[in-house]
């Protein structure tokens, strides 16, 4: 499933690519993937026709897409989650027939340019929904690529990401160390920090030495502060290879992969030395997801008495 780096690469590729641009016409080729819709395909596109695009927001694993209609005000927002499998790719000009796999296509004008967007999803957990925007309940930017203090209702829930500078990080820390949940499960929790998923929290916890079953509230204050950088490194560098690709599941816009596979430590090594330690790489399931570490270097500490 795409993570922050990967969701975040896909932001900024629409953002170079369509932003200025205006919906003129929207194509739902599976109904399925505008479920959340009341109304359904047709109350889809009377929603996001004749939208603006002002920006191209994130948060964590959510994308929006603030409208902007005549009078310059935000009408609504188009919304999207990729889901396991989700791509957004973009066309100039005459696109190509539609990929078996679209599940829309929006076709789009800048400045006289015709665009296409299209949304792919083989798996199809993947959606786009049309929703109001709602207040940021901390009064600070929704996410990453927008000014407004405001998030679309269906991500209210939602933690900032380890990479929002507004993200409390004490509150962060408080939320890590929370509960009895293995440490793997509440990394995994989109409402404590978000963005992270499995490749990314096994490759933090092994990042930071701490192993992944260990009890939230059984983690120091300094280990979990810890914990957090470690999700921030993995996470910038991450990004900066465009994010994890193991398959064609995942591309970028333009239809380019992330490399980030080739410099993973722990996720998908299995039986083989950790690069640290030497230790055996071992995968196991928690929470319902495979998880892999290092026997040696993420041992399981000690139940403590006291809290720090």
């Amino acid at each position: 499933m795409p993570e922050l780096p990967e969701v975040e690469t896909v932001r900024a590729g629409l953002e170079a690519l369509v932003l200025g641009a205006t919906v003129v016409d929207v194509e739902i080729r599976r109904d399925s993937c505008v479920r959340l819709m009341p109304g359904g395909a047709a109350a889809f596109a009377d929603a996001v026709i004749g939208g603006r695009i002002d920006e191209i927001a994130r948060r964590g694993k959510f994308l929006w897409v603030p409208l902007a209609g005549d009078d310059a005000g935000v009408q609504t927002a188009l919304s999207a989650h990729l889901g396991m499998s989700g791509q957004f790719r973009v066309f100039e000009d005459t696109p190509p027939e539609a990929h078996t796999h679209c599940r829309a296509r929006l076709s789009l004008t800048r400045n006289g340019t015709p665009l296409t967007l299209d949304f792919l999803d083989q798996r199809t957990f993947g959606y786009l929904h049309a929703e109001g925007l709602v207040p940021t309940t901390d009064h600070q930017p929704g996410g990453q690529g927008t000014a407004r203090k405001a998030v679309p209702a269906s991500v209210a829930h939602i933690a900032r990401d380890a990479l929002d500078p507004h993200l409390s990080e004490a509150a962060a820390v408080r939320g890590l160390r929370k509960g009895s949940r293995a440490i793997k499960q509440v990394l995994l929790d989109q409402t404590v920090v978000s963005g992270i998923g499995n490749i990314y929290a096994d490759e933090a916890l092994w990042l930071a030495r701490i192993q992944p079953e260990r009890e939230a509230n059984m983690l120091t204050g300094v280990a979990a502060r810890m914990l957090l950088d470690s999700v921030k490194e993995i996470m910038t560098t991450a990004l900066g290879h465009g994010g994890t690709s193991f398959d064609a599941l995942y591309v970028n816009v333009n239809g380019e992969s992330g490399y980030f596979s080739r410099h993973l430590a722990v996720y998908g090594r299995a039986g083989q030395p950790c690069e640290r330690c030497g230790g055996m790489i071992t995968v196991e399931r928690i929470g319902g997801r495979s998880t892999h570490w290092c026997q040696r270097c993420q041992r399981r500490f000690a139940r403590r008495t006291t809290r720090d």
